[in-house]
């Protein structure tokens, strides 16, 4: 049966990274890709330890095997792997990143079969691919609002990136997975050993890559720029990390991503109250994906 506590994280952590997902868009124009992930992970950090102090969460019999598992997992999924992500949303857009990013479910469940030897039924996998069939629909649509003009090496780039995304999220998902099916540490903690070496990596890259940039000066005095990305940092990273570490915790891996990766849908009805036009591909897009998480659910 599946875990109801980890299907409501999974779905609640794509709702809000849905609404945030609007914010990072506009940010994302302004602020260079690595210096993005970095700005909101430190804003999540501080925020995360000081909800495990405030709850009185103690550390006990640390397992440094597990602590490198976490490490090397936050490094590959959310340094690099979010990263990449960001990076493809400039060159092709977010629609076209999201559809390389579901990618992201299939990785997933493939790793976890091969490395954990997570068994999923047939009904399952059909639901996953249905699922991720109904959302690759939906962010494969383009108004003519929305279409743009990729150079062709953009293009490439994107589609790199997309991928690179898609992959170092499912590995980090499966490899943080394999540590909280059996550690002492709390969802909190875990999420911390996992962010952590992932800043400390994104600092290396922001050195490389901008040195004698003049960029972080100018965003310290947008105060606009700050308070979007305070507001996004609580909403898609701190919030939306919890509720990620609560769903690895208690879903397999190719399900826990399936779910996660739903947030194109629920982007639908925020377009919506924005006044902006629905049409029948997407309505149809977010059907098939319901009916597919029903699949995997086991309600049909």
């Amino acid at each position: 049966m599946i875990n109801l506590a980890g299907v409501s994280a999974a779905l609640s952590a794509a709702v809000l990274w849905a609404g945030s997902a609007i914010i990072f868009e506009n940010i994302s124009k302004k602020v260079s890709s690595p210096r993005l992930n970095f700005y909101k992970g430190s804003i999540a950090l501080v925020l995360l330890v000081v909800t495990s102090l405030i709850l009185g969460e103690r550390i006990q019999n640390i397992i440094w095997n597990e602590i490198a598992v976490l490490a090397i997992s936050g490094v590959i999924g959310i340094a690099l792997g979010d990263t990449a992500y960001f990076q493809a949303v400039k060159k092709v857009g977010a629609r076209r990143a999201l559809t390389m990013f579901t990618l992201a479910p299939p990785m997933a469940a493939l790793i976890a079969l091969i490395f954990l030897s997570e068994q999923l039924s047939t009904m399952t996998w059909t639901g996953i691919i249905i699922t991720v069939g109904g959302v690759m629909w939906v962010v494969t649509e383009e108004s003519v609002d929305e279409k743009m003009q990729i150079k062709k090496e953009d293009l490439l780039h994107g589609i790199l990136f997309g991928a690179l995304a898609a992959l170092g999220q499912a590995t980090g998902v499966v490899m943080a997975r394999s540590v909280l099916i059996q550690t002492n540490l709390t969802t909190l903690q875990s999420t911390v050993a996992r962010l952590a070496p992932a800043l400390v990596t994104l600092i290396v890259i922001i050195r490389i890559k901008e040195r004698g940039s003049e960029k972080p000066i100018k965003e310290s005095k947008d105060k606009k720029l700050i308070g979007m990305v305070v507001l996004s940092s609580i909403i898609g990273a701190y919030i939306c990390l919890w509720l990620q570490q609560i769903a690895i915790e208690n879903l397999p891996a190719g399900i826990a991503q399936t779910m996660l990766s739903t947030s194109p849908i629920f982007i639908l009805p925020m377009s919506a109250l924005r006044g902006e036009n629905i049409s029948v591909r997407a309505i149809t897009g977010a059907a098939l994906a319901i009916v597919g998480i029903t699949l995997i659910f086991g309600l049909f």
